[in-house]
């Protein structure tokens, strides 16, 4: 029996490579300043991570929910090794004569609630937008592509959200603080989809074009513990 063909694709490496660099940059630059701009209060990762859920839709529409799975599971896998290299980095003895320790402390040293926050947050988080943007899609035969963006954007995030502060910073940050940064997150986050649903029509023409796929997950096994394709 001949083997089964199977498609290669030009781009969905690349995209994979995009993906977990944004990823990585988010919650290692950005994740525990609070920013105020205006004054509007934020979470500084906020202005890059959303990035990281509109490659999720993109990989999604036009490869599939298995495919973009898989990609997440290679983000969670590099935000557990930049943990893990954080806390072998900060807690090396530093050198005589070498002052900068502190600083390498205040930034790279997240305590492990944050990293539990960030690890649980984007694993939920991610397979929810996906999951539910991959469902619309076979329930509008492929029609309104800003409508399945947005709308996996507005649950994934929530989730996300929902997830990363309470458990990062309650008791920690006041109450206050806490649910001004997590709401706020969220509007930006949501914001953000919207903002750039244009773009992400253009990419996912593209690729869908460059690819000759527009996958449909008719048939697919959508738990997430798994990286077959």
């Amino acid at each position: 029996m001949a083997p089964a063909h199977r498609q290669v694709y030009k781009y969905y490496d690349l995209v994979m490579a995009l993906f977990v660099t944004i990823l990585l940059c988010s919650n290692v630059i950005g994740a525990a300043k609070v920013a105020t701009v205006w004054g509007f209060t934020f979470g500084a990762g906020v202005l890059f991570f959303p990035v990281s859920y509109i490659f999720n839709d993109v990989l999604t529409e036009v490869y599939g929910y298995a495919r973009a799975r898989k990609v997440v599971w290679a983000g969670f896998g590099a935000i557990i090794f930049a943990s893990f290299m954080s806390w072998v980095v900060v807690a090396l003895p530093p050198a005589m004569g070498w002052n900068d320790q502190p600083a390498y402390v205040a930034v790279f040293g997240q305590t492990p609630r944050i990293v539990l926050a960030s690890l649980t947050a984007f694993f939920v988080g991610e397979f929810a937008n996906s999951y539910v943007l991959a469902k619309m899609k076979v329930k509008t035969n492929g029609k309104h592509l800003w409508m399945r963006t947005i709308g996996s954007t507005i649950v994934g995030e929530f989730v996300d959200s929902a997830v990363f502060y309470p458990v990062a910073f309650l008791g920690v940050w006041s109450n206050d603080l806490v649910m001004t940064v997590m709401l706020s997150n969220y509007v930006i986050k949501v914001g953000w989809e919207a903002v750039i649903t244009p773009v992400t029509y253009k990419v996912v023409g593209f690729l869908k074009r460059a690819e000759d796929e527009d996958y449909f997950d008719r048939k697919t096994n959508f738990t997430p513990f798994s990286i077959e394709v």
